[in-house]
Parts: structure tokens; sequence; C-alpha cells
């Protein structure tokens, strides 16, 4: 019984504490929309978007277009710089496609509607590792 009680007690506070660092690092991920108020779509110079931006790994960037004419596909760097869709890339249509960077290259293409891609409708985007949380 004993020995419950002090593994419990060990138990509680180390979770705890692995739930505010959980919390301080999914907190401090942003959420972009990608193309701003136009968002994906052919009117903006999608791969001028990313200048200026500083992206971290676990950022969010929210897809916003009519699923009817486009989609957004995560690539290799082959695909984004040759518009083509390669084994293993992820295909998403909901028209609101809210999609996590992850750690170093990311790239981005439209597939749907031809000539998109070449028209503009790719992005390449490079997440450097999440600032450190701010200190209390």
């Amino acid at each position: 019984m004993k020995m419950a009680i002090i593994s419990s007690s060990i138990l509680v506070p180390a979770i705890l504490v692995l739930m505010l660092q959980y919390e301080a690092i999914h907190s401090a991920s942003t959420t972009y929309i990608v193309g701003d108020e136009e968002g994906w779509d052919l009117s903006i110079d999608l791969e001028g978007w990313t200048k200026g931006k500083d992206f971290h790994a676990g950022d969010i960037l929210d897809f916003i277009y009519d699923r009817v004419l486009f989609n957004v596909v995560v690539v290799n760097q082959t695909g984004h710089d040759t518009c083509t869709v390669n084994d293993g890339a992820t295909e998403f249509t909901s028209g609101d496609d809210k999609i996590p960077l992850a750690f170093g290259a990311n790239y981005f293409i439209c597939s749907k509607e031809p000539g998109a891609c070449a028209g503009g409708m790719k992005m390449a985007i490079n997440a450097t590792a999440p600032p450190p949380p701010p200190s209390k």
C-alpha cells in the first residue's frame, strides 16, 4: 500500500510537468493563412508570400481555396520543382486544410487545375526548430 502511494505521488507531478511542456511547445506555434486574404489561389505570388516570414516546425498553414478548382498536395522537392505529384505525396481537397509544418523543407503544389502549379500555385518553406517557450 505504501509503495502505491509513493508511486502515485511521483507519477502525478511527472504527468503535470509533461502536460505543461506539451502545452508550452504547442501554444508557441503560429497559424498562417496561406495567401492572406486571397488564399491559396492563382491571384497571388505564393512563393513571394513566404518571404519575410519566420516559419517553425509545428506552425500551421491554413490553406483556404475553392475545392472545385484547386487542391493542395504535399510533395518532395522534385515534385515542387517539376509541378508533378511524386510517389508518397499527400493530397488535401477540403477547401480549408490545416497542415502542420515538419522540421526542414516543406513543399506544396496545386495539381487539380491544369497549369495552376506552373502558374504560381506552389510553395517551398523551410521550417526551423520551434523557438524556446517564453520564460516566466
